[in-house]
């Protein structure tokens, strides 16, 4: 009886003494795009559990490896001298996709999550690219953004330098299908031909979406 117990808690794989070491990491991304989570676990592991929203979407297995129960759902494996690491592939993503990642364990059972934001880089547009204006003469200028999500923030520039937000006003608005629209109106008086911008941004962006219209200034004396 005691070498049996002995036996049974240092037999290799039980899994009652692994961890998680590193947690999966907040993503935001662009729809479309693929979404990456990281899970570490001690040298022991036996099980690892993916989950989307309480879920389970994809199980690794030691040693047999992952069980991929759908090819929007993958995985990539990575050993070291301090774990193993699974990395969760979510592909082409979905606004519907936004939710609660969890890595989860068993015996024991621990589990560490994470969330995923899916973004939508709408459209943007001024109606003209080119406007011509006389002197002492005020004008409005309308940068529409359509389908976002979320509603973009919104920023004019004339040439390269940023114009102070006392000067225009932005509206938000909700669209079809969980998406978002925002209307900014620009009011200026020009006294010089200047190529005016409207940007528009959100988080998973890499660069601002952007759209110009030049400004013709023309001399009423002239």
């Amino acid at each position: 009886m005691y070498l049996e117990t002995v036996f049974f808690f240092f037999l290799p794989g039980l899994g009652f003494c692994y961890s998680i070491i590193n947690s999966p990491a907040n993503a935001t991304v662009l729809a479309g795009s693929d979404a990456r989570f990281n899970c570490t676990v001690s040298v022991e592991w036996l099980i690892l559990i993916w989950l989307f929203n309480g879920n389970p979407v994809l199980t690794v297995i030691n040693p047999q490896g992952a069980i991929e129960t759908s090819d929007r759902f993958t995985s990539r494996n990575y050993t070291s001298s301090d774990g193993f690491t699974s990395e969760l592939i979510i592909h082409k993503t979905q606004l519907s996709d936004s939710g609660k990642i969890e890595c989860s364990t068993q015996q024991p059972n621990e589990s560490s999550f994470a969330f995923l934001s899916v973004q939508v880089n709408g459209s943007l547009f001024i109606k003209n690219s080119t406007l011509t204006v006389t002197e002492n003469k005020t004008v409005e200028i309308v940068c529409e953004a359509l389908g976002w999500a979320p509603a973009p923030d919104i920023a004019w520039m004339t040439n390269d330098s940023f114009i102070d937000k006392s000067r225009y006003v932005t509206q938000q608005s909700p669209g079809s299908n969980g998406l978002h629209n925002a209307l900014s109106i620009l009011t200026l008086t020009p006294v010089d031909t200047e190529i005016l911008t409207c940007l528009a941004d959100i988080e998973a962006l890499p660069n601002p979406q952007n759209a110009t219209v030049t400004v013709i200034f023309v001399n009423s004396t002239i």
